[in-house]
C-alpha cells in the first residue's frame, strides 16, 4: 500500500509516493549510500557500494513482518529511505530492530524522514517488535531530532569507536520500546 504525501521537497507537481522498495529503486537507494559514505561520516562505510554488492541486503527486507525497507519516490527517483533490520542473528534479539534512513542530499531538512519513520512505523505497529534501536554517528543534530521526534530515548554512547578518514567517530545509540509493550500489553 502507497501513501500519497506531497512533502513540497521541490517544485516539481508530481507528490511524493511512500511505499515498499522494489529492486528497481536499488541504484537510487545504491546512490544515497555512496553520496553519504563519500561526504559524511553519517555512514561507516569508506568506499563506494555496488548494486550488485547491496542485493543481499536488499533481499533481507519483505513487504511485512520485522524487516522492511520503505522508499519516498517522485516519479522513478527515489528521494529517501528508511528500513528495519535485523539487529543482531541471536534469536533472543527476534524481537528487536535496527532502523536506517538515508536521504538524497536536495530533500534533506523538508520533512522527508519524518514522511518516511512514520510509514515504517505504521506497517510495523502489529509486528512482534519489542525495541526499536538507532545508532548514530556523531555529531548528527537533524538524526538526533528526528529519532527524538519518534520517542527514542538515549541509552549510551560508543566513545571513537570506529575510525574514517583518520578521524575516530562516536556513535549514540537511542532506542524506542513499542508503544504496546511500553503500555504493559505485551502480546
Amino acid at each position: 500500500m502507497s501513501q500519497r504525501t506531497d512533502v513540497g521537497v521541490s517544485a516539481d507537481p508530481n507528490p511524493v509516493v511512500i511505499g515498499h522498495a522494489t529492486e528497481d529503486d536499488l541504484p537510487g537507494i545504491v546512490e544515497i549510500l555512496n553520496y553519504t559514505a563519500a561526504n559524511s561520516i553519517a555512514s561507516f562505510a569508506t568506499r563506494p557500494t555496488s548494486v550488485a554488492e547491496r542485493r543481499d541486503w536488499f533481499e533481507q527486507f519483505s513487504s511485512t513482518g520485522r524487516y522492511q525497507l520503505l522508499v519516498a519516490r517522485r516519479g522513478n527517483l527515489v528521494l529517501g529511505y528508511a528500513g528495519s533490520q535485523r539487529y543482531r542473528d541471536h534469536e533472543a534479539f527476534a524481537e528487536t530492530v535496527e532502523l536506517s534512513v538515508g536521504l538524497d542530499v536536495s530533500c534533506r531538512g523538508q520533512g522527508l524522514g519524518t514522511l518516511l519513520y512514520g510509514a515504517l512505523f505504521d506497517r510495523l505497529a502489529d509486528e512482534p517488535v519489542h525495541v526499536v534501536l538507532a545508532g548514530i554517528a556523531m555529531p548528527n543534530d537533524a538524526s538526533v531530532a528526528l529519532h527524538r521526534k519518534f520517542g527514542f530515548t538515549e541509552v549510551g554512547t560508543f566513545r571513537e569507536y570506529a575510525v574514517k578518514n583518520g578521524q575516530y567517530i562516536s556513535s549514540l545509540w537511542m532506542q524506542r520500546v513499542s508503544p504496546t509493550v511500553a503500555q504493559g500489553h505485551r502480546e
